[in-house]
């Protein structure tokens, strides 16, 4: 539904200034006329036009027709009468701006005839009247073959705009939702890793305060240089400015596993190939949050972890011999959801085993190759 001050043409310019004219023209037209009769009927005809023009673009799609018919016959009238074609124009602009392919077709061809019938008519009739117009009736009737296609060509457009803009609102709309997703998980990962640490140490130093003082000491300054570097971290990712190095977060894993007092076994060098950031950065994230809840959850003894590089992929294990997995591990919003949700950005996958022993494989492409589209 259009409101009144849509009847004329947006965004035309100057041109809005010929559609005032063309309203006022038919007057003109009518007072040439010397009976009182053809005028009283004359002004009635262009009353009832615009009134009919204008519930055409307020009405349903059946009282349009109707509203049409109604305009078409009074434009004919008024050629027929008066030499007046230019409500041809209005018309061709309500047909164009017509959404339903089937009714603008049926409209634009009943106008288009009925208008050359009616003109050319009207100028062997009343060569007298026309013929001084002949350029302005020329002109008018090219507006009625061409400004139909052309106002519904800038509709369309307008409507491919608007479309554009909402979807490009909400892709940046799901770009900042995933944005936040990501630096919380970020800053789960970093935090839970080294504040799992630090507890860690903190328990580790309470036992070696009055046995061991010196020890106790050591494992207090390497608090205060976790708690550091954690700053330093979550710092770094809400500035977006880190990128996770694999090399580094395996010496952290290496150390944290260590420190949790558990036997480490390692297989494979993490730096032999070298990743696309991008990958690198989901599966040292991966690793992180792996080894955190292996301190953290597994009560597990030793801990193995393994790297393979292959022509295609890179796949990394981590295994354990704890207790395993629960259910509730495998809900939404759980670090094995949130490890799998990274992955599959670079189009990885993850393989869990349960159980006997608990075992974690992450793949990644050496390649980042974009997704296929589903058929």
């Amino acid at each position: 539904m259009q409101h009144w001050y849509h009847i004329l043409p947006k965004h035309t310019g100057l041109g809005a200034y010929i559609w005032i004219i063309f309203c006022v023209l038919p007057f003109f037209f009518i007072f040439r006329s010397s009976s009182v009769l053809e005028i009283i009927f004359g002004i009635l005809m262009t009353f009832i036009f615009f009134l009919c023009y204008r519930l055409s673009f307020s009405s349903d799609s059946r009282m349009i027709y109707v509203f049409v018919s109604v305009e078409i016959i009074i434009s004919l009238v008024m050629t027929f009468l008066f030499g007046y074609v230019y409500f041809a124009l209005f018309l061709a602009y309500f047909i164009g701006s017509i959404r339903h392919l089937g009714g603008f077709v049926a409209l634009y061809t009943v106008h288009l005839v009925t208008t050359f019938v009616a003109t050319v008519l009207t100028f062997f009739l009343q060569m007298d009247s026309l013929f001084p117009y002949l350029p302005f009736v020329t002109i008018a009737l090219i507006g009625v073959i061409l400004l139909p296609f052309t106002v519904r060509y800038r509709r369309n457009q307008e409507k491919l705009e608007e479309a554009l803009e909402d979807a490009n609102e909400r892709i940046s709309q799901l770009m900042i939702t995933e944005e936040r997703e990501r630096i919380a998980r970020d800053l789960h990962d970093t935090l839970g890793q080294k504040l799992s640490m630090i507890g860690l140490k903190s328990e580790l130093a309470d036992k070696l305060v009055e046995k061991k003082p010196s020890q106790a000491k050591e494992e207090m300054k390497d608090i205060h240089e976790t708690a550091r570097t954690a700053l330093k971290e979550v710092r770094e990712m809400v500035s977006d400015m880190r990128v996770a190095s694999l090399e580094d977060e395996w010496f952290r894993s290496r150390q944290m596993i260590e420190t949790a007092g558990m036997d480490f076994k390692e297989e494979g060098d993490p730096s032999e190939r070298k990743l696309p950031p991008l990958i690198e950065h989901a599966l040292s994230m991966c690793l992180k949050e792996a080894i955190t809840n292996v301190v953290k959850h597994s009560d597990a003894t030793s801990c193995h972890i393994s790297i393979e590089h292959c022509r295609e992929e890179t796949s990394l294990t981590v295994t354990d011999d704890g207790k395993g997995f629960r259910k509730e591990d495998f809900s939404e919003g759980s670090g094995l959801r949130g490890m799998k949700e990274r992955l599959e950005f670079v189009n990885g996958s993850i393989e869990v085993t349960k159980h006997n022993p608990t075992r974690l494989i992450f793949h990644v492409p050496t390649i980042i190759k974009q997704k296929e589209r589903l058929s």
